[in-house]
């Protein structure tokens, strides 16, 4: 970002281990007064004198510090914002994904709800439609149009809310005009970088299932064949579902860097490098759960839905349950995708942010970034890493 150095990529190659960001040297052309080197304390350092005899251990209270010298010890991380600027652990990753929600929950609880509102009315407008004429075929074709419609949507508030993280971040307060005006001019490639790994991965679960189709379009339904014909489908889900998470980066690295979308996915495949099932675990556990929070929100208003169907009918058949089931599902919708989406979006930025602070030491660049004295950051193991 123009506004925000510390998201620019870096001008070097990365380094292509794992724990280069931890010693990594400063950027070319920065300021070097920024730097506090690491090493013992000033001061008098140890002589000649005699060594400790064997036995002989710290007095109480002396542990040894940093850098082997007692009394002193590593100091934390700065944390200008919802994480320290180091190495994530899971819970890190998971707890500032909430708190990044939390501490800006005007903007994005405001835009996850508008869309949530757009969405679900749309949804349950065509439901409604579809109850009251099963057999016609528009409430069909109409319920296929919202779906593109949908992603399209969602496509928009995601690249907002990456603003929004990527200030909660550096502990910076934003506006949802704000996040608007800095998300605007990359919206389109957004969309474009969505579109391409969408077609990506669905066709290579196309071209995999592509025989079976043609198969069943040609009214064969013979058990053998269809058994043989869906193996190219089992093969072609996990090449589908590897190129998924190769590119599960490109959208944070093209709205914080201003990339282009061939870059973007170009940056994604090197960040996801080597870390393809961390970022794999840590995405599924944070749908998982947040599955299981939607879960909880809904329902109790399809349970409401179903009482208001029942206290509404006498002889009660299936069908009655419809508009009440669908109109209370869809207020239950509107509240879960308010609170899970930005969690969603953010768990996403959060994995975007921890691979570069890995790999480019871009937890320099943010400390700077944030306004804070400049300091060569130790970096302890993560949690959970």
């Amino acid at each position: 970002m123009t506004d925000t150095p510390g998201w620019a990529p870096p001008s070097s190659p990365e380094p292509p281990h794992e724990a280069a960001g931890s010693s990594a040297p400063p950027a070319p052309g920065a300021p070097q007064d920024a730097v506090t080197p690491v090493g013992p304390p000033p001061g008098p350092q140890p002589g000649w004198g005699p060594q400790p005899g064997w036995g002989q251990q710290p007095g109480w209270g002396q542990q040894p510090g940093w850098g082997g010298h007692p009394g002193w010890t590593a100091p934390p991380s700065p944390r200008p914002g919802v994480i320290p600027l180091r190495p994530l652990g899971l819970g890190e990753i998971l707890d500032g994904a909430v708190s990044s929600v939390r501490s800006h929950w005007r903007a994005a609880f405001g835009l996850s709800f508008g869309v949530a509102v757009v969405v679900q009315t749309l949804n349950a407008l065509v439901s409604l439609w579809q109850y009251a004429r099963p057999d016609d075929t528009l409430p069909q074709i109409a319920y296929v149009v919202t779906v593109p419609l949908d992603l399209l949507i969602g496509v928009f508030v995601a690249g907002l809310l990456t603003i929004v993280v990527s200030k909660a971040v550096l502990g910076q307060p934003i506006s949802l005009a704000g996040a608007w005006t800095a998300a605007r001019p990359q919206l389109l490639r957004l969309l474009g970088v969505t579109a391409l790994v969408l077609l990506i991965t669905a066709g290579t679960m196309l071209l995999g299932g592509l025989p079976l189709i043609l198969t069943l379009l040609y009214k064969n339904h013979d058990p053998g064949t269809i058994t043989l014909l869906a193996l190219p489908v089992l093969a072609a889900l996990p090449v589908a579902l590897w190129l998924a998470v190769r590119l599960s980066l490109a959208a944070p690295a093209l709205m914080l860097e201003k990339q282009g979308v061939r870059a973007a996915l170009a940056r994604s495949r090197r960040l996801v490098k080597g870390s393809w099932w961390r970022i794999f675990g840590i995405t599924v556990l944070g749908q998982v759960l947040l599955a299981i929070v939607s879960m909880i929100i809904l329902a109790p208003f399809t349970m409401i839905g179903v009482a208001v169907a029942f206290s509404q009918t006498d002889n009660w058949d299936g069908n009655s349950l419809g508009p009440a089931v669908i109109l209370c599902s869809a207020i239950g919708g509107i509240i879960s995708s308010t609170v899970t989406t930005p969690v969603t979006a953010a768990i996403n930025v959060l994995l975007y942010v921890d691979q570069r602070i890995r790999r480019e030491a871009l937890d320099l660049e943010l400390a700077r970034a944030a306004g804070l004295p400049g300091a060569t950051i130790p970096h302890p193991a993560a949690p959970g890493a």
